[in-house]
């Protein structure tokens, strides 16, 4: 049983953050808090933040991260959530942790811990070009490292696996050095909080998830 459960994950891609919340949140009950979905939802819900984000991609413009921080908040105040959560894609910088900072003290509502996921950058391009991601459901797997029981199948649903077309070595160094300039400075921003904690997810999956648990005690 875990004690810290309003949970952000931070790390590189190809660290493993998927690999180790999904176990987590099958076991824990925890809710998974994505932008891209809350996005949709509010937007085809027509609420007041829903129109403010419409309008801004119709438009062809970035939605404010305001409106963001705030439509995360909105999720995190529901009753799915009452029992913890993992943040998924969401604070990438400091500017947009500030925000949800705010706006979760505007719900009475905290970050129990920041798990940070570290790996050598060699590690993490193998990963990231070893992918594989399931056309139906969209869950990752990797061919050296978690690969489906069996091979082109989805372990989740029984959708076919494919190798995405920007799965290449060129893609996954600028994906890293994206993170390096704008999401890496949340280290330290969340250090001086207090609330983060490092993992080695260079491990196998199963002593990686077990130091998982270990820090959220």
């Amino acid at each position: 049983m875990i004690t810290k459960k309003n949970l952000v994950l931070l790390g590189p891609p190809g660290a493993g953050k998927g690999t180790l919340s999904d176990p987590l949140m099958a076991q824990e009950k925890l809710a998974h808090i994505s932008t891209g979905e809350i996005l949709r939802g509010e937007v085809a819900a027509g609420t007041e933040l829903g129109k403010q984000a419409e309008a801004c991609m119709k438009s062809g413009k970035l939605v404010p991260d305001q409106v963001v921080a705030d439509m995360v908040a909105a999720r995190l105040a529901t009753p799915g959530c009452a029992d913890g959560f993992i943040l998924d894609g969401f604070p990438r910088t400091v500017a947009q942790a500030e925000l949800l900072e705010e706006a979760m003290n505007r719900i009475g509502m905290k970050l129990d811990a920041v798990i940070l996921f570290e790996a050598p950058e060699d590690l993490l391009l193998q990963r990231l070009t070893a992918r594989l991601t399931c056309k139906k459901c969209g869950v990752a797997f990797n061919k050296l490292f978690a690969p489906p029981k069996q091979e082109g199948v989805c372990d989740r649903c029984g959708g076919e696996l494919i190798q995405r077309a920007d799965d290449s070595l060129e893609t996954a160094k600028n994906r890293l050095k994206v993170y390096h300039e704008q999401t890496a400075p949340l280290i330290q921003f969340y250090e001086e909080k207090g609330c983060l904690a490092r993992i080695d997810s260079s491990l196998p999956v199963s002593e990686g998830f077990a130091a998982l648990l270990a820090l959220l005690k």
